[in-house]
């Protein structure tokens, strides 16, 4: 998979078989239309299904037949979704992926329903494989959509606190996006029949580069190029969200300029892009962009250690690595 546009072909076309499945899940359609249009609607959406295609790569280098992913590839892509949906209610969100997301478009009450429906048919899916291969997939599953419950708890609490350490935002950022990318791919090789080891190693992959990957998206909130980043620059700072920019910032800068930071981030600007500009100086300024690419490096090598021990040929471990590669160059 050395050839770049052979290795983007095949993530497209996981892309679109999973977009096939997800629009073939069944949806009791003698209840009000009212009850399924949202669920409808989120999985018609933009996602890049990045969770259902790490299920594959990871269950491809361990020979698993695409049919037997399938399932479990549906059923995180329905775990992500319900955390965006009740995500945007606590944020009060207006859009999502550039449409209006599921409460302000229905209201809240059919938003928290349709994404707890979500859960329940995702732990559904589960029921089409057998033994130890359910059991070993249920509690991973149970485990991970507790896990991100607790990480976006930690950053709404975070919201709340004056002084978050790097420490918790680590852990917060671990939980609410890391560990969905480590449990996709520790359930492609659960199916697969891949060695406990194996399963861990993989998880644990999986899991560190969601961590850089999440670094890596904070800091193109802010020093990114919006056209590339499809995303307006500098909405963290205008929600006067902690991020890791935020707290080595704070660890580095004299105390007036301290001072003047925590100003900023305590106030709702009238002014975003004198506010954008200002933070983004005193980020320059405490040198920021080398230290969060440090950080991201650091995370991103941790990943790649762990295929070193993995019971698959150097080629697949190659698989596995352009894939990192190309994710943190954004190009999935």
């Amino acid at each position: 998979m050395s050839d770049t546009n052979s290795f983007e072909e095949h993530i497209g076309f996981i892309q679109s078989q999973t977009n096939k499945a997800l629009m073939k899940i069944p949806l009791n359609s003698n209840l009000s239309s009212y009850f399924y249009d949202p669920i409808k609607y989120v999985l018609k959406g933009k996602g890049k299904r990045l969770r259902p295609v790490l299920v594959h790569l990871s269950g491809q280098v361990y020979e698993a037949h695409p049919d037997d992913l399938m399932k479990v590839s549906v059923a995180v892509e329905l775990l992500h979704n319900f955390s965006l949906v009740h995500d945007d209610i606590m944020d009060e969100a207006h859009l999502r992926r550039g449409n209006q997301t599921v409460h302000k478009k229905w209201d809240l009450s059919t938003a928290i329903l349709s994404g707890d429906v979500m859960l329940i048919l995702a732990y559904q899916l589960f029921e089409n494989y057998k033994g130890e291969t359910f059991v070993s997939l249920a509690n991973l599953f149970s485990k991970t959509a507790i896990e991100v419950c607790e990480g976006q708890q930690m950053d709404i609490d975070f919201s709340k606190k004056d002084d978050v350490s790097a420490d918790d935002y680590l852990k917060m950022i671990e939980y609410k996006t890391a560990v969905l990318i480590g449990a996709s791919m520790k359930m492609g090789a659960i199916v697969s029949g891949a060695s406990i080891k194996d399963q861990n190693d993989i998880y644990e992959f999986g899991k560190n580069l969601g961590i850089a990957f999440q670094i890596q998206d904070d800091y193109l909130d802010t020093f990114g190029d919006e056209e590339k980043f499809g995303k307006k620059i500098g909405g963290d700072i205008l929600e006067n969200k902690k991020t890791l920019l935020f707290i080595r910032a704070k660890q580095l800068l004299s105390p007036d300029e301290n001072d003047r930071l925590i100003k900023l981030y305590s106030s709702k600007s009238s002014n975003d892009d004198n506010k954008i500009k200002e933070v983004k100086g005193l980020f320059e300024k405490s040198n920021i962009p080398k230290i969060l690419s440090s950080e991201i490096e650091n995370f991103t090598n941790i990943a790649f250690k762990m295929l070193d021990g993995l019971q698959i040929s150097e080629e697949k471990k190659d698989f596995l690595r352009d894939f990192g590669n190309s994710l943190m160059k954004r190009n999935i």
